[in-house]
């Protein structure tokens, strides 16, 4: 889910207005923006919102989800489930005839299989399968001039599988990773966008291409924080840390750390901590 709607519901449950919710904090038309998903509010300005609102951080989700089928309860639990991080029972519950009847057109197919494969990835633990319902949802993908965000999550995602499973970054990998990181500055912004430089840092960090890696990070920490987004930066701070630990950078690796902590704890965001002995 993204923020708008969230802020919206909770200023409304408040039974306060937009300007009365703005009030000494910013200006109506800007919260409006924010409650149209039209402008992303920085740290400061949602951590101020939240407390005006007595909304937790924690009911907070910046990644979209995408529909998979026309029912907006079976979305909803699909995004309920991926948020609480219950792979296995997302896999059960995209295994359900309703679920796959509700499918209609190609682009919630191509959902279906993305989440899919994250499904089996992390639930059934299933690199196989995942890759194989990745393939399926590429295939599910409309042609356009310019890759939709889910293209990109499912071609960056596919290349990490394949890194996990060879341990080294052959050529097939690397063009999926330049085709999920084509045009990306240029794209129309969506927060999940900010995945695609997380994972192809990580794939390199992987690969021990320290330097790759953390060129990789230092370009998603910017294009998220020039979007006014904190989604993704306490993963990013963390992996930062670890290649700079790697690259016998302590103090560097310090800062990242300390600023990755900082993220998690004003958002919550659970941070990715499961590296292999480098």
């Amino acid at each position: 889910m993204a923020i708008g709607p969230v802020l919206k519901q909770a200023r409304q449950d408040a039974g306060l207005t937009q300007a009365q919710a703005a009030q000494d904090i910013c200006s109506q038309a800007m919260l409006s923006a924010i409650e149209h998903d039209q402008y992303t509010p920085n740290a400061a300005l949602l951590i101020a919102l939240c407390q005006r609102l007595g909304l937790s951080l924690d009911a907070i989700t910046l990644a979209n989800n995408f529909a998979i089928g026309q029912r907006t309860d079976f979305n909803q639990k699909v995004a309920q489930l991926c948020d609480a991080h219950e792979y296995q029972q997302l896999l059960t519950f995209l295994n359900r005839d309703a679920v796959i009847d509700s499918i209609a057109d190609g682009a919630e197919t191509q959902a279906y299989y993305y989440y899919l494969a994250v499904a089996e990835f992390q639930g059934a633990k299933d690199w196989d399968d995942a890759q194989q319902n990745l393939q399926l949802s590429l295939a599910s993908a409309t042609r356009t001039k310019v890759p939709p965000v889910l293209t990109r999550l499912a071609k960056i995602s596919a290349a990490y599988i394949a890194m996990l499973k060879s341990q080294q970054v052959s050529p097939a990998i690397q063009a999926d990773i330049d085709a999920a990181l084509k045009g990306i500055t240029k794209a129309r912004y969506d927060e999940n966008l900010n995945i695609i430089f997380y994972l192809a840092a990580l794939i390199f960090y992987h690969d021990q291409q320290y330097t790759e890696s953390a060129r990789l990070l230092a370009a998603g920490i910017h294009f998220t924080t020039a979007h006014n987004s904190h989604y993704m930066l306490a993963n990013a701070y963390y992996l930062l840390a670890k290649v700079a630990e790697a690259l016998g950078q302590a103090d560097a690796a310090n800062d990242a750390q300390r600023r990755s902590e900082l993220f998690n704890e004003l958002f919550g965001e659970e941070v990715f901590s499961d590296f292999p002995e480098q």
